[in-house]
C-alpha cells in the first residue's frame, strides 16, 4: 500500500511529518497503539487518514470543546462532511437529530463527560467502531499534569463498546504516565511509538523580571523587537486584556486578547484572524492554542510561571512548526510560584466546601437524584466551579449502591489532598528548572527520561544565545542604521582628534 499516494489523495500533502507514517502503519496493521509525538507534528492525521481508508466509524474522545470544533472545521475544509462533534455546543434538538442519524457520520468527536450518558453509549454500541481514539491521553493518568476523572473511566467505556482498535495520542508524558495509560485502558499487545519531546528549533530563555511595571515594559520591548507572529501566555484573563491594550496603545502591532471568558463567536473570529495573519500577537490564557495549526509562529512569551513542565512544552511547541528558528521567553522573579499554587488550589474543592456539601446532604437526601447525581443548584450555593463540581459528581456517580456519606466525604478529601501534592510537585520541578544554571534543554530531556544526543545552537540562555538573530527585519534594519551612524560618528571624532594633534 502506497501511503504517500493516499495522503496526497485525501489531504494534498506529499510527505509525512515525523512519526505519522509509523503510527498509521501500526493502526492499519490492526495493533493497539500509544503514540507520543511532539506538539506540532500533526497528531490528528494519525487517525484521520486510516479512518478514511477503513470501513466503520471512528470515535475520537477529546477534552476540549474548542479543540473538537477546530478538528470538525479542519475535516470540512478537506471536503469530509461525515463529521460531527457531540458536545454541549449542540442544542437539545440538534443533539437528538445527530443521535437519530449517527450512522451517517464517519468521524464522531465526543467529550469524556458525554460518554457517561447511558443513552449515548447505547447509540454508540449500535455502530461498528473501526477505531477508538483518545486525544490528549495523558488526561487518563492520575500522575499526568491534566488528569480528568472522566478520562479515567475510558477503559470501562472501551469494554462496553466491544474493545475496539485503540489509538492513544499525547505530546508530553513521562514514562510513568505512559504506563498508566496502557494499564487504565487495559490494552494488551500495544505498540508504543515515542518521539523526543525536544523541539531543537525553539531556543529557550528565562529572564528575571519583577512583576508589575518592569515586566510589562519588558514584554512591550520584546514585542517591538521580535519577529512575529507570536503568542503571550498569561494565567490571568484580566492581565491578558491589559497587556493587549498596552501593546495596541503603543501601536506596536495588531493584537487581541483571547480567553475562556469570551463568547464562542469572538473566540472563533480571533482564531481565524490570527491564522490568516490579520493579527500579529495574541495575549492569551491556556485556552488558546489547542488545534491552532499555524506554522509560522516565531515567539512564545510566558508572562506568568506555568504550573508544570508538560503544559509549558505544549505551549512553546506552538512555535516553529515550519521548522524555522523560533524562541520562547519565560519571565520570572522570586515568589512567582505562589500564583500557580493558588490556581492549583482553586481547581480542587476546598475542605470547607466539601464539609458544607455533606452537611446539606445529611440534612436533606432529596438533593440526590435517583441516578445518584447531586442537584445542580447546590453547586452555585456552595460556590463550586465547574471543574470542582465535576470532581465531586464523579465520586457520587461511582457509588452504585447508594452513597455512604462518611466514606464518600473521606474519599473526596483524600483525593483532593493527593492531587494537590502532585500539583505542588509539578510546580516545584518547574521552579527548579527556572532557577537551574545548567542547559535548559538537557534538564527538560532528563525530566522525560531522555538524553541530549547532540548539541543544539542556539540552545538556551544558560548555554549562551544571540537574541539579535530573533529580531524582526525592521528592528535589524534600525539596529544596522544605528550601528552605521555610530561608526560614522566615531570615525569623524577620530579624524578630528588626529587633525587636532597635528
Amino acid at each position: 500500500m502506497n501511503l504517500v499516494a493516499e495522503l496526497k489523495k485525501y489531504f494534498g500533502f506529499t510527505s509525512f511529518k515525523p512519526g505519522q507514517e509509523e503510527v498509521i502503519c501500526s493502526i492499519l496493521s490492526g495493533r493497539h497503539t500509544l503514540a507520543m509525538l511532539p506538539t506540532g507534528t500533526g497528531k490528528s492525521l494519525c487517525y484521520q487518514l486510516p479512518g478514511l481508508m477503513v470501513q466503520g466509524h471512528v470515535l475520537i474522545i477529546s477534552p476540549l470543546l474548542s479543540l473538537m470544533q477546530d478538528q470538525v472545521e479542519q475535516f470540512k475544509r478537506f471536503g469530509e462532511k461525515r463529521v460531527v462533534a457531540l458536545n454541549s455546543f449542540l442544542t437539545i434538538d440538534e443533539k437528538k437529530m445527530v443521535l437519530r442519524n449517527l450512522r451517517k457520520y464517519k468521524f464522531i468527536f465526543i467529550s469524556p463527560e458525554m460518554l457517561q450518558v447511558p443513552y449515548i453509549i447505547q447509540k454508540l454500541q449500535e455502530l461498528t467502531l473501526s477505531l477508538f481514539v483518545i486525544d490528549e491521553a495523558h488526561c487518563i493518568s492520575q500522575w499526568g499534569y491534566d488528569f480528568r476523572p472522566d478520562y479515567s473511566r475510558l477503559g470501562e467505556i472501551r469494554k462496553r463498546l466491544g474493545n475496539p482498535l485503540t489509538l492513544a495520542l499525547t505530546a508530553t508524558a513521562t514514562r510513568k504516565v505512559l504506563n498508566d495509560i496502557i494499564y487504565s485502558l487495559d490494552l494488551e499487545d500495544v505498540t508504543k511509538i515515542e518521539y523526543s519531546v525536544d523541539r531543537p528549533n525553539i531556543a529557550l530563555v528565562v529572564e528575571e523580571a519583577a512583576a508589575g511595571r518592569q515586566r510589562e515594559e519588558r514584554v512591550l520591548e520584546l514585542v517591538s523587537q521580535l519577529q512575529k507572529p507570536g503568542i503571550i501566555y498569561f494565567s490571568s484573563k484580566k492581565t491578558a486584556e491589559q497587556m493587549a491594550s498596552l501593546i495596541a496603545d503603543r501601536g506596536l502591532c495588531k493584537v487581541s486578547a483571547y480567553h475562556a471568558g469570551l463568547d464562542q463567536a469572538s473566540r472563533t473570529l480571533i482564531q481565524q484572524q490570527f491564522l490568516y495573519n490579520q493579527l500579529d500577537v495574541i495575549c492569551a490564557t491556556s485556552a488558546f492554542g489547542m488545534g491552532i495549526n499555524k506554522e509560522n509562529i516565531r515567539f512564545i512569551i510566558h508572562y506568568h510561571m506555568p504550573m508544570q513542565m508538560e503544559s509549558y512544552l505544549q505551549e512553546i511547541g506552538r512555535a516553529g512548526r515550519d521548522g524555522l528558528q523560533s524562541i520562547a521567553f519565560l519571565l520570572y522573579s522570586s515568589g512567582d510560584e505562589l500564583l500557580p499554587i493558588q490556581l492549583a488550589e482553586s481547581e480542587l474543592p476546598s475542605e470547607q466546601q466539601v464539609a458544607w456539601l455533606f452537611h446539606k446532604l445529611e440534612e436533606n437526601q432529596m438533593f440526590i437524584t435517583d441516578k445518584g447525581i447531586v442537584e445542580q443548584h447546590l453547586r452555585d450555593i456552595g460556590g463550586f466551579s465547574e471543574i470542582q463540581w465535576r470532581i465531586v459528581e464523579q465520586f457520587f456517580k461511582n457509588e452504585r449502591h447508594g452513597p455512604n456519606f462518611n466514606k464518600l466525604q473521606e474519599a473526596i478529601l483524600t483525593y483532593v489532598k493527593e492531587r494537590m501534592r502532585v500539583k505542588k510537585n509539578h510546580i516545584a520541578r518547574m521552579k527548579n528548572w527556572i532557577e537551574s544554571t545548567c542547559c535548559r534543554r538537557e534538564y527538560i530531556l532528563q525530566y522525560f527520561e531522555e538524553t541530549l544526543s547532540r548539541k543544539i545552537s542556539p540552545c538556551c540562555d544558560c548555554c549562551g544565545i544571540e537574541l539579535e538573530s530573533f529580531q524582526s527585519f525592521a528592528k535589524k534594519h534600525d539596529t544596522l542604521i544605528e550601528s552605521t551612524w555610530q561608526e560614522y560618528l566615531s570615525e569623524i571624532l577620530i579624524n578630528e582628534s588626529q587633525n587636532y594633534e597635528k
